[in-house]
């Protein structure tokens, strides 16, 4: 029975996964070296494919929200929601950033000011530029690579009746018979291995900041065999919340995510400088608006110094958010059904973005206040404790410090548990219902690939990976928004959007 419902992909990319873990744990300072040598020649020789590429994302997403087809339903004509604004809006979150948020909310922040892209460190010049390259790096542009590839999922499964596979959203502009052969499997596999590095990468850095939390508070060790024991429990925990469905296990768990990760943000707004918060997101807003265009095509060709510093920050996240848009694509397009493209669109770009922004200036102003005190040198703590440090100079830190360790563990759960839902998907020829046993089987391959990569080089490991993952990946999304346009151009004509009526026909 099981082997009837897995397809090739199944095969193929647990084999290419068992590999990497194995090679891991035999040579993992070779395995650390491999990583480091393809993370350094893709941002080194691609950077500016990486710049432009996201770029068009975004003008392509702004492009579709403004055009005719943006009235066109993600379903057929009749299809209703699944989910209410709230929920889907929960889901999408937890599943599109989680523990990013929390582990770089106030580390990034800090980072930028100490060491800022251009300004002199530690100046008012460097907390502003730090607070909007904040913004650049988790705001539209990361979600609009999201959204393009989950709209091309939505679109071609529930209004094309495509199988929710990536391979299918190409066939437009690759035929049917490649897709459905040798070439649709290569392409499925590479969507599975980026999604497998990028959700890894992801509890990695989650199963860091709850070592980090528990070092802090309690003295527990911070070192990789407390990290392990964290991602076994969790490892438990995620698998048996993905055996209880979509409906059940993650809308309750990314609900009760929001609920959690409201109670930080207001709890920190209002012992922290509440004012000084609200002052920067205004001034930060218009900052970001004012320099988009600048940041997006930034590269630095002239100054080493300056380019280490794109590489290290900016090419990192767009290849982290490319590395996760198969698996964030294939969620969101699963809980988006009977939304139009524009209500779709405007969603997924600016609401997710505006709470980010919010995020971001609370946490952010908090970090860079206490470091401008002069009271707590934050640069001292591991990236993963600073936090933890900068909640100990506010009224109810141990409240504080215990929320943010059970969002932490919450949004990790959660993250794990949607993967094994789109990794189940993806290796099952699109089935919406994957069996229990292809989620059990990629719960496990992930988190391995998890404590491999923190065995053989920590974060820094964490982050080469990711790199190396996304740029295969890249070439695949310029295909998926060929393959989209072209069949809403189809779907336009069709339907006669781009008819606009003569003043004779109104007659």
């Amino acid at each position: 029975m099981f082997m009837s419902k897995v397809s090739k992909v199944f095969w193929i990319s647990l084999g290419i996964v068992l590999v990497l873990v194995v090679f891991g744990v035999v040579s993992p300072t070779s395995f650390e070296r491999i990583t480091g040598n393809i993370q350094a020649f893709i941002t080194t020789s691609f950077g500016w494919y990486y710049l432009i590429l996201v770029t068009i994302i975004v003008l392509f997403c702004v492009f579709l929200i403004f055009s005719p087809v943006g009235a066109i339903k993600l379903g057929k004509t009749d299809d209703k929601p699944a989910f209410s604004k709230v929920s889907w809006f929960a889901m999408l979150f937890s599943a599109g950033m989680g523990i990013g948020l929390v582990f770089w909310g106030a580390a990034e922040p800090l980072s930028h000011f100490v060491d800022p892209p251009l300004a002199e460190g530690g100046t008012n010049t460097a907390n502003k530029e730090a607070m909007r390259y904040v913004f650049f790096h988790w705001g539209i542009h990361a979600w609009a690579i999201y959204a393009v590839v989950a709209l091309a999922l939505a679109y071609f499964k529930f209004r094309k009746e495509e199988p929710g596979l990536i391979s299918a959203t190409l066939k437009p502009v690759l035929g049917k018979r490649m897709m459905e052969g040798p070439v649709g499997t290569i392409v499925d596999v590479l969507a599975v291995i980026a999604t497998i590095v990028g959700v890894a990468t992801t509890l990695g850095f989650g199963a860091a900041q709850i070592n980090g939390g528990l070092s802090y508070l309690l003295g527990i060790p911070n070192n990789f065999l407390v990290q392990l024991i964290i991602i076994l429990i969790v490892t438990v925990l995620f698998i048996l919340s993905a055996m209880t469905g979509l409906g059940k296990g993650i809308k309750y768990l990314s609900n009760t995510n929001m609920v959690l990760a409201l109670g930080l943000f207001l709890l920190l707004f209002f012992v922290g400088p509440t004012i000084l918060t609200l002052d920067m997101f205004t001034d930060t807003i218009g900052g970001y608006i004012q320099n988009i265009a600048q940041m997006s095509f930034r590269i630095a060709p002239l100054n080493g110094e300056h380019r280490s510093w794109i590489n290290e920050w900016t090419i990192f996240y767009w290849a982290w958010w490319i590395a996760w848009s198969p698996f964030v694509g294939i969620f969101i397009a699963r809980v988006s059904k009977g939304r139009t493209i524009r209500e779709f669109l405007i969603g997924v770009l600016l609401l997710p973005s505006i709470v980010s922004f919010l995020w971001f200036a609370v946490f952010g102003t908090s970090a860079i206040e206490i470091q401008n005190g002069g009271l707590v040198d934050l640069t001292q703590f591991a990236t993963e404790e600073v936090l933890f440090a900068i909640f100990n100079e506010f009224p109810l830190s141990m409240l504080l410090s215990i929320v943010a360790i059970a969002l932490v563990c919450v949004f990790f759960i959660t993250s794990a548990d949607s993967a094994t839902f789109v990794l189940g998907m993806q290796t099952t020829y699109g089935s919406l219902t994957p069996p229990n046993s292809v989620k059990l089987t990629w719960g496990i391959a992930q988190s391995a690939v998890a404590v491999i990569l923190l065995y053989s080089g920590g974060l820094q490991a964490l982050q080469n990976a990711l790199i190396g993952a996304a740029f295969p990946f890249s070439i695949i999304i310029v295909i998926m928004m060929i393959s989209l346009y072209r069949a809403l151009t189809k779907e336009k004509k069709e339907l006669g959007l781009y008819i606009k009526p003569k003043p004779q026909d109104k007659k």
